[in-house]
């Protein structure tokens, strides 16, 4: 008998253990969030701006809870980004299924966001409570990478508190190997670190198309 588990129940020892995940530090492995990062217009980082502001009006009307994260943050940085537009499409609350064979275990859940083209996962977004770590939803989000069916080209992911972002690359193969960028925080003082979540995120597309 098949025994079902839920994704959000799944912590990354599981998956070092069932599944041979790597996790990955040396810097070459995931560059693309370093290099080759295109520029983003003045109306873009305008807009970005406003996006940060709202975060910050939301953070005095607690609890800031996971839909309000989506709307607020990550569906804004969507669409200036243009990822609303050919060639890509989003959904959102795409049901997941991964077989484990060898114990019979199903795991099942829904994943936040996809950003699509042409049947390539450009990204997966897995959006928390701001009161939660990033680290809460680090196996989440590797488990729906796993369900990738393109095992020739990496994956890129993403999840955000809507106060942090980490960018997310992994590799299938024998055993998925995965990496991860540094930790862009939208209160930071200083220019505005999401500009640089827009321009990874336009990067990781192009090269995820490519």
């Amino acid at each position: 008998m098949v025994q079902t588990v839920q994704a959000k129940e799944i912590d990354l020892r599981y998956l070092i253990d069932h599944f041979g995940l790597q996790f990955v530090r040396e810097e070459q492995f995931f560059r693309e969030w370093q290099e080759n990062l295109p520029e983003i217009t003045d109306i873009q980082k305008q807009l970005l701006d406003q996006v940060r502001e709202g975060y910050f009006n939301l953070l005095e009307y607690p609890p800031m809870l996971e839909d309000v994260v989506r709307m607020a943050v990550v569906d804004p940085i969507l669409f200036i980004g243009g990822f609303y537009l050919a060639p890509f499409y989003v959904k959102s609350e795409e049901s997941i299924d991964l077989l484990e064979e060898d114990d019979g275990v199903l795991i099942k859940g829904r994943i936040d966001t996809l950003v699509l083209q042409n049947r390539l996962w450009v990204m997966t977004i897995e959006s928390k409570k701001a009161a939660f770590s990033i680290e809460e939803g680090l196996a989440q989000i590797l488990v729906y990478m796993l369900v990738n069916p393109n095992t020739k080209q990496p994956s890129y992911g993403l999840i955000t508190t809507g106060g942090s972002f980490m960018f997310l690359k992994l590799v299938k193969g024998e055993r998925p190997q995965y990496a991860t960028s540094k930790v862009f925080i939208t209160r930071n003082p200083g220019e505005n670190e999401l500009y640089h979540v827009l321009r990874i995120f336009k990067r990781l597309s192009q090269v995820a198309i490519a």
